[in-house]
């Protein structure tokens, strides 16, 4: 198989698992609003682990979806390629945080459970600490895929290694996705409450994924050897 479908191929299906992941952990993911929810977690520890195991499939997804590109993206440009490597591994590692944060919460409702009246505030506090910090790492999370993304997006409209329209889609759809992060900055409610906004970057990955799983990337150059000229997309 040539490497750069097996690069093609290996992105497309990286790009759908996340996908699959962060959805499939979302709707297992339990309610944690007040003192209620979190008793009730106890009674589900097994639905919220499976839901802390997708959230980390879908971490290590996002950042292998950068690593697979990153051997071709780097010939185009290697500043944006690594750049796009860093930030996805940003996002990845507060999204473990997040998930850190998450499972944390299984021994504190336990506590609230068994915890006399006169303790059950305290421990209401540190687990709306750490509801909060979760929110705020999974918030981090969402501004570093969307840097990332975006410095792939501009290589492949350079290098039209996808239709330019796709690549189009895939920055305007992130540009929606930065408003949702700003507005959650600023106005302190979750990040992942702008469904709206996130709708379309998540329609064009899948897209894009079956883009790539189906035609591949439009690589029009090979690796240089030592002593010759490196291909330049913007040449033509």
């Amino acid at each position: 198989m040539n490497s750069w479908r097996g690069t093609s191929i290996a992105t497309g299906s990286l790009f759908i698992l996340a996908t699959i992941a962060a959805l499939a952990a979302a709707a297992l993911d339990p309610s944690l609003t007040g003192p209620d929810d979190l008793t009730a977690v106890t009674d589900r520890p097994d639905q919220l682990a499976v839901a802390a195991l997708l959230y980390l499939i879908a971490a290590a997804s996002s950042v292998g979806i950068a690593i697979a590109l990153y051997p071709l993206l780097r010939q185009i440009n290697v500043a944006l390629a690594l750049g796009s490597v860093v930030f996805r591994t940003i996002e990845a590692v507060f999204y473990i945080v997040a998930v850190v944060s998450l499972t944390t919460i299984l021994p504190l409702g336990r506590q609230l459970a068994a915890a006399p009246a006169d303790d059950r505030a305290g421990i209401g506090a540190i687990a709306d600490s750490l509801l909060q910090m979760r929110e705020h790492s999974t918030l981090v999370g969402v501004f570093a895929f969307t840097l990332g993304a975006l410095m792939y997006y501009i290589l492949f409209y350079r290098a039209r290694l996808v239709p330019r329209w796709l690549s189009v889609w895939g920055v305007a759809a992130l540009a929606l996705m930065m408003t949702a992060c700003l507005l959650s900055l600023f106005s302190d409610n979750p990040v992942t409450g702008y469904t709206l906004l996130f709708l379309p970057i998540a329609v064009q990955e899948m897209v894009l994924a079956g883009w790539l799983l189906v035609r591949g990337l439009a690589v029009r150059w090979s690796a240089p050897r030592v002593g010759t000229a490196r291909y330049d997309p913007l040449s033509g």
